[in-house]
């Protein structure tokens, strides 16, 4: 095995101190991956190894920099993330290279190649289904590329909804109106648009009705023009909850719908209305679906393992 080595040098020391992290604890993540040696000193690293590995590491150290330029923060996922998708030869520089929305410096744009997938379908088609495990990024996404359409003007407003449905709970049982039932439930709705977007204007978009966020219950006898409609949590609506949500689609609009299967919290009787308009509508034109795995997580290392683990004890 012929041993080479390889130099890259950092100018900025604040890059420098992003890709090693506190204490080096991001550099022994990537040290961890690689049976090459990675020495740092001043602002160069010097990797040493077989020359096929010394590229990888070498050019993982450049898509992290890469990375940082465009405005992205490098923690323990997107490390993880970006050795797996350069041992592909997948760059993810160039999957982020056009951000979808950009607040407070932060850029958010597609982190893998199932997510650039998921973001082109929702451009290219009228209604957009989004299935996978948790961590993926269908319902972040989703909201991102609402973001960004109001901003552009091609929506005049966002609706989202979702089924107030959780394990074992009715809404009848919890206190308060039926807006402070609901809340909870559409939580992550709003936690995704303060991420995106300032407070302010967010709040001002709900006075306006610009932004509207309700149960699915309200949908019923209503036609939804000129908006784009995101349905998260999609895997537990009834057959039943799904045909009437996919027929309020009026002219000018789109609709994104996002869950997933292995979640289905629903009484056993029904099954899931994502279940079976998988093979309902399966082949008709200005319909998607992007299904997402366990290669588009983008949490922790750890939550791509557990969803594997848990692929594998299902099958």
């Amino acid at each position: 095995m012929k041993i080479t080595e390889k130099l890259i040098k950092i100018e900025n020391h604040k890059d420098m101190i992003n890709i090693l992290g506190h204490h080096d604890k991001l550099l022994k993540l990537i040290e961890e991956q690689f049976d090459s040696d990675i020495m740092v000193r001043g602002n160069q690293i010097k990797i040493k190894g077989s020359a096929e590995e010394v590229e990888t590491v070498a050019t993982v150290f450049q898509e992290l920099i890469k990375l940082i330029e465009a405005g992205r923060e490098i923690n323990a996922a997107n490390i993880g993330k970006t050795i797996d998708l350069v041992k592909e030869d997948v760059y993810p520089s160039e999957l982020t290279k056009e951000a979808i929305v950009v607040h407070q410096g932060k850029a958010i744009a597609p982190q893998t190649k199932g997510q650039k997938k998921y973001l082109e379908e929702i451009s290219k088609n009228t209604v957009t289904f989004s299935i996978g495990p948790a961590g993926t990024g269908k319902t972040y996404l989703a909201m991102a590329w609402a973001v960004r359409a109001l901003k552009l003007k091609i929506i005049s407003r966002v609706i989202l909804t979702r089924p107030a449905v959780e394990a074992g709970e009715k809404l009848g049982f919890l206190p308060g109106t039926l807006y402070e039932k609901v809340d909870p439930y559409l939580r992550p709705l709003y936690d995704a648009l303060y991420d995106m977007m300032e407070v302010e204007k967010f709040q001002a978009y709900l006075e306006r009705g610009t932004i509207e966020v309700a149960p699915l219950a309200y949908m019923r006898g209503r036609t939804l023009n000129n908006a784009l409609i995101i349905l998260d949590e999609a895997q537990n609506t009834s057959p039943e909850q799904m045909k009437m949500f996919l027929t309020r689609l009026g002219f000018g609009s789109k609709m994104i719908i996002t869950g997933d299967v292995t979640q289905v919290d629903l009484p056993s009787s029904g099954g899931s209305g994502l279940i079976k308009v998988q093979n309902i509508l399966v082949g008709v034109k200005g319909i998607s679906f992007v299904h997402l795995g366990a290669k588009d997580v983008v949490r922790h290392k750890l939550v791509q393992n557990i969803v594997e683990a848990y692929k594998e004890y299902e099958s």
